[in-house]
């Protein structure tokens, strides 16, 4: 019952972690690092809630959370198990009832990693159908693809052998040379370091919890910090104020829609766009080696710590 507890510890501190974490100033002075930290936390959160079900559940076994599910296996094959017979015996039912809760949560989170992957792919397929059929080369706009639409859009579609970086007609009529050069350095970050994979896990979180208040805000808070991730590889190679000239002239325009599974310059919040605006044209300092230490460590110290409590014999 030592683990459960422990467990169940670290899954309540998660959830305080992430809401302290949400409203805290120094993600902005290292986005990498604090994309990072919403990893370990999200992760450590589903593994010790899950480990704290499973803790309980098979406490009378009396030998972890491996080991209880190595011998509840074994019982099941050899037609040992008998359920009726744990559900007799003090907090039975209630042991009965958080193993089958920890199976339903593991196959809820899996499903929705699944169900989010397939759609996104399948997405991106038709759009990069769509596209082969309406967009078009230009070489004023090397290694992007010209769609011809008023409304203002860039955006991204990540792939593991063709990714394309799509900008609109109506993006190219208010950007300059220089500020589409931004955009473009923006998007192929998001292509470079693969941000839709960091991503996808917090929207298969909100997919499989879509009614949860901190599920969402914690995904609408990764996505920004991933954006500002874009945005400081695009100003080591561009001015900052280039594309944050870009961003208020895709606001002015009115940015159009992109499809599901991409990565676009500007998303529809507007006090997001706001703050990266904010970010770019009066930086901060940039998170010190000390404090990305004590992040990190914290980090590995947390999952190294859910790891262990689900050996924990107790």
């Amino acid at each position: 019952m030592v683990s459960a507890a422990l467990l169940a510890t670290i899954a309540s501190g998660c959830l305080i972690a992430a809401a302290r974490l949400r409203r805290a100033e120094w993600p902005l002075r290292g986005p990498y690092v604090a994309v990072v930290a919403w990893q370990a936390l999200g992760l450590a959160w589903g593994v010790s809630t899950i480990g704290a079900l499973l803790a309980f559940g098979l406490a009378p076994y009396g030998r972890g959370v491996f080991g209880g599910l190595v011998a509840l296996v074994t019982d099941a094959a050899t037609h040992n198990l008998v359920l009726s017979e744990l559900a007799g015996t003090p907090f039975g039912a209630t042991q009965v009832a958080a193993v089958f809760a920890a199976l339903a949560l593991t196959l809820v989170l899996f499903w929705g990693l699944v169900v989010s992957f397939v759609q996104v792919l399948r997405t991106r397929r038709r759009h990069r159908e769509l596209l082969a059929l309406v967009a078009r080369d230009d070489p004023e706009v090397p290694g992007a693809r010209v769609l011809d639409h008023p409304a203002a859009a860039a955006y991204c579609l990540p792939g593991v052998l063709r990714s394309q970086v799509v900008i609109s007609a109506g993006a190219l009529a208010v950007l300059d040379r220089h500020e589409l050069a931004a955009v473009l350095a923006h998007e192929h970050a998001h292509l470079r370091q693969r941000h839709d994979l960091v991503l996808l896990p917090f929207s298969s979180l909100k997919r499989a919890f879509p009614n949860v208040g901190v599920v969402a805000t914690s995904y609408k808070a990764v996505a920004l910090l991933i954006e500002m991730c874009a945005d400081d590889q695009a100003r080591r190679v561009r001015s900052a104020k280039e594309l944050a000239m870009a961003l208020m002239r895709f606001g002015s325009a009115g940015s159009a829609q992109v499809p599901a599974g991409a990565l676009a310059v500007k998303g529809d919040d507007q006090p997001e766009v706001v703050a990266r605006v904010s970010r770019l044209l009066n930086p901060s300092a940039e998170l010190s080696w000390a404090a990305t230490a004590a992040v990190l460590s914290s980090a590995a110290v947390l999952m190294c710590t859910t790891l262990w409590l689900w050996h924990l014999p107790m």
